[in-house]
């Protein structure tokens, strides 16, 4: 079995379209019928996320944390738990595509990290075209990139035990996690072939993330 885990914090406005995608590629043919389990981990939501969810054929788990880490490590567990080989991790907001599981699957590596195509800019208003700008500029698309995306990032159940998995961090625990993984000779693929859409929302549910980055790293203020 395959495990799909989306983290989500508020997200009303994007989960439909996320879980949409992720079915997708769950019921892509190239899996061959291999069973995918999609979770959703509901952390301190107070819009309509979890009824929204609930609309679609996927498990939700239900905390409080307000913690990306303790989130996607919950998640991680129960997909574990229920069997899976695979980790397939992305974000309530962006939009994974057709092939993604596929891609991540065909590359034979025990990690696979992603890069991500961004849209949207035009909520960073009047430094829209600056920000857009300084992200193609800094950010490479292509075999062999050094980005680490929660939102586009698989992992083998092995490795994933291996590690201990994420740990209870506000953000950046994907890279801390990664870094976990190639310190104990993980194979990890730096790839552009799965493929990710995600917001280029100068705001997020989680500071210090990509939408910071895309704010200030890049160079369009506050």
């Amino acid at each position: 079995m395959i495990g799909i885990c989306i983290p989500a914090h508020n997200e009303e406005h994007h989960i439909a379209a996320c879980l949409r995608a992720a079915m997708r590629a769950a019921r892509h043919p190239g899996l061959s019928a291999e069973p995918v389990r999609i979770v959703v981990v509901l952390d301190h939501c107070r819009d309509r996320t979890a009824q929204l969810s609930a609309a679609w054929p996927v498990h939700c788990l239900t905390i409080q944390a307000r913690n990306v880490g303790v989130a996607r490590a919950l998640g991680a567990r129960h997909l574990l738990d229920a069997g899976a080989r695979w980790l397939a991790f992305t974000d309530a907001d962006p939009r994974v595509s057709e092939g993604w599981l596929v891609d991540q699957l065909s590359l034979g590596a025990e990690v696979v990290c992603g890069t991500v195509t961004v849209t949207g800019w035009e909520e960073h208003g009047a430094h829209a075209q600056r920000a857009r700008l300084r992200f193609a500029q800094h950010y490479q698309d292509r075999e062999g990139h050094r980005h680490v995306h929660g939102a586009n990032l698989g992992i083998a159940a092995q490795a994933y035990r291996r590690t201990g998995g994420f740990m209870g961090l506000s953000c950046s625990e994907d890279q801390a996690l990664v870094d976990k993984l190639e310190q104990g000779g993980a194979r990890i693929a730096w790839t552009c072939l799965p493929r990710v859409t995600t917001s280029a929302r100068p705001y997020s549910r989680v500071e210090g993330g990509f939408s910071c980055a895309l704010r200030q790293g890049w160079g369009t203020g506050d």
